[in-house]
């Protein structure tokens, strides 16, 4: 009996452990999420992965409190083209992005981009707060810190659950564009421009 337990306790202590990883790389490494949702995404170059046009799921309602402590509806983007980023003020690689994110959102908005983040994992207000003046963010974030908004995506590998992510949302509410990880203002013109140019 006593040989039977060291073996039992090596098995448990490797699933745990295997557990463990699946459930960080799930967090952090944006790699193909199983589930439900149709996205009928193709993967592109640089990690770009994108839907055709009349192929695209709806993106969710997302409707909640900015960390301003106003009512933001993404629905009231309809028509617009919006880059919906997941950040977290706890993140390197979203502090390495940030200023990309401020200058295109800037270089972008009078061709009818919008910029919308979605702060998560943040569990106060104060450090996100801090990132956004610190890094000059000029777009509203939802205040999300349980990811409750994150989670509403069609699960595959357009939805936004890897911190952090960006997704394309073209002028009819549908998810076009998703990359995980870091973007570079080049990047964000990879995914943006082909948007722009449906009609």
């Amino acid at each position: 009996m006593s040989l039977g337990r060291p073996a039992s306790r090596r098995a448990l202590f490797a699933a745990g452990t295997a557990l463990a990883a699946l459930a960080l790389s799930a967090c952090t490494d944006g790699g193909t999420q199983g589930g439900g949702g149709d996205t009928n995404f193709v993967a592109g170059k640089g990690g770009i992965r994108t839907s055709a046009e009349g192929e695209r799921a709806a993106a969710p309602e997302i409707k909640g409190e900015t960390l301003e402590g106003k009512q933001l509806d993404l629905a009231d983007y309809k028509g617009k083209i919006v880059v919906l980023n997941t950040w977290g003020s706890w993140c390197a690689p979203c502090r390495a992005e940030a200023k990309y994110l401020k200058s295109v959102s800037e270089e972008t908005k009078s061709q009818g981009v919008e910029f919308v983040g979605i702060n998560t994992r943040d569990p106060e207000k104060g450090p996100a707060l801090a990132f956004e003046e610190d890094y000059e963010i000029p777009y509203p974030s939802f205040y999300d810190p349980m990811g409750k908004q994150i989670l509403k995506f069609p699960q595959g590998s357009l939805s936004p659950q890897s911190i952090p992510s960006t997704i394309i949302i073209d002028r009819e509410g549908k998810i076009a564009a998703g990359f995980s990880g870091p973007v570079s203002d080049k990047r964000l013109y990879e995914m943006i421009d082909p948007v722009l140019a449906e009609k």
